[in-house]
């Protein structure tokens, strides 16, 4: 499958939004002078034919060549993805109100004051990206202006911004809303797609519309593993057309719910699949076209027999646990922590979070410390974005009391020894006996470690005076 980038289209047409039901039942279209007119459960729903132009093939090809190109240049203008510092800074404030913002929202978000079928996917990924970009911006921002000090050279004046800064926040060229308004053209895409075949409305129908949108004009294409950063970024994925599976998966979703249908979703061994809604899952397994709708949703997978998904059928697929909007975006975030770790930690071959405890346990190193002079060499911006992801996770999962040590690990990588102190402080409280065992001289030694830090601190600040 060829990778095809994305443009918006300008000025699109009032497309009427094609309401779904999602259910195994038939969805019968037929004409009459207004347009088309479509009865779902009898209730009719009504869009102008003439609203509809069937995308032809030129205009596709022009559409892909046209978002090539204009993803090459977006994707330079995003400093999560290209490393480089835009010459038009808004300056560190910005940054900062851009930090506090996305944190903000993506908290108020996915609270669980609100029902998890309210969350937007679409909103809290582009938050965690707004924020994650923020914190790369600031950080070039800090160090430019660092160098400009030592060679003495005049600041540059920071441009003076109006308006709602995590809108006006760049990702990858364009706004958050932007981003947004793109979900919304493949969504009028998938309804243009559906006018000109005149074959009726069926569910299959449906997701097959879908499916020659987002995999054939579009071009998407998924990763095994996601080991650059655009990968696992939504606007990234939407920008370039290659992603992690959770992130197509979200992509297929969030397009299906402007279309009126609900997907639903569940992690299957190392797979995410999702499947539309219904009350008759024997549907979903039938043999359409060589391929059941099953398949076609979730791809080759659900036909590897290595993968746990071949074995699926309707009456295994309702014993499955369906995750929330909640749980998924908590996958996005775990798959972000392991992806920043693992560039952290790129020097340091093999090192686990966890490596630290074992060298307290372990009696052939007992004259091994844990201090500074023997901790591992680590990239501090890809180990500061794993501890961000980790501090969103946990919102999400308060209670988590591996996920927490993990937390407390990277702070204390990060050295920040006071906040470690204090995050495995409280798993220690949610974790099992053996776990806390394992984790009670780490902290002790952490505590000296703390204290040690202090003094020095202090020292070198000239606080401390000889005796």
């Amino acid at each position: 499958m060829i990778c095809a980038a994305i443009s918006p289209l300008l000025n699109p047409p009032n497309f009427s939004r094609l309401s779904l039901v999602s259910s195994a039942a038939i969805f019968r279209c037929s004409d009459d002078t207004a347009g088309y007119r479509s009865t779902v459960n009898g209730m009719p729903k009504s869009f102008l034919k003439s609203m509809m132009v069937a995308t032809t093939g030129t205009q596709r090809k022009m559409r892909s060549r046209i978002g090539y190109f204009s993803s090459i240049t977006a994707a330079s203008a995003s400093p999560l993805f290209s490393g480089q510092a835009k010459k038009n800074s808004f300056g560190p404030n910005f940054y900062q109100d851009v930090l506090k913002a996305a944190r903000e929202k993506f908290t108020e978000e996915i609270s669980f004051q609100s029902k998890d079928k309210d969350i937007s996917l679409a909103k809290a990924l582009l938050y965690i990206a707004a924020e994650d970009e923020a914190s790369m911006a600031f950080k070039r921002e800090m160090d430019a202006r660092s160098l400009q000090n030592e060679r003495e050279d005049n600041v540059a004046p920071a441009h003076v911004y109006e308006g709602d800064s995590l809108d006006l926040m760049p990702l990858a060229g364009k706004r958050m809303s932007e981003w947004l308004y793109e979900l919304d053209v493949i969504a009028r895409e998938v309804e243009a797609e559906l006018v000109p075949r005149d074959i009726g409305c069926h569910l299959v129908e449906v997701i097959e519309a879908v499916n020659v949108v987002i995999f054939e004009e579009r071009g998407f294409k998924r990763v095994p593993t996601a080991v650059e950063p655009k990968y696992s970024y939504l606007h990234g994925v939407l920008n370039s057309g290659i992603g992690s599976s959770i992130l197509l998966s979200i992509i297929y979703i969030e397009v299906c719910r402007r279309l009126g249908l609900t997907m639903v979703g569940s992690r299957v061994g190392e797979d995410f699949l999702i499947w539309p809604q219904t009350e008759n899952p024997e549907e979903l397994f039938k043999a359409t076209s060589g391929h059941s709708l099953f398949a076609t949703v979730n791809g080759r997978c659900v036909e590897d027999p290595r993968s746990m998904a071949s074995d699926l059928d309707s009456n295994s697929l309702l014993g499955l646990d369906i995750t929330t909007n909640r749980d998924i975006i908590g996958i996005a975030l775990a798959n972000l922590i392991r992806l920043h770790w693992k560039r952290a930690s790129r020097s340091s071959h093999g090192l686990m979070l966890t490596s630290a405890l074992r060298v307290v346990h372990d009696t052939s190193r007992k004259l091994e410390t844990i201090d500074e002079s023997n901790s591992p060499l680590l990239r501090p911006h890809d180990l500061r974005l794993a501890i961000m992801a980790s501090e969103r996770l946990l919102i999400l999962q308060p209670h988590n009391w591996s996920l927490r040590r993990d937390h407390g690990m990277m702070l204390y990588y990060n050295r920040e020894y006071g906040k470690a102190v204090q995050e495995l402080s409280i798993c220690m409280a949610f974790a099992p006996e053996e776990e806390a065992a394992l984790l009670e001289p780490f902290v002790e030694k952490l505590h000296l470690l703390r204290l040690e830090s202090s003094w020095k601190s202090l020292a070198n600040a000239g606080q401390l005076t000889p005796l």
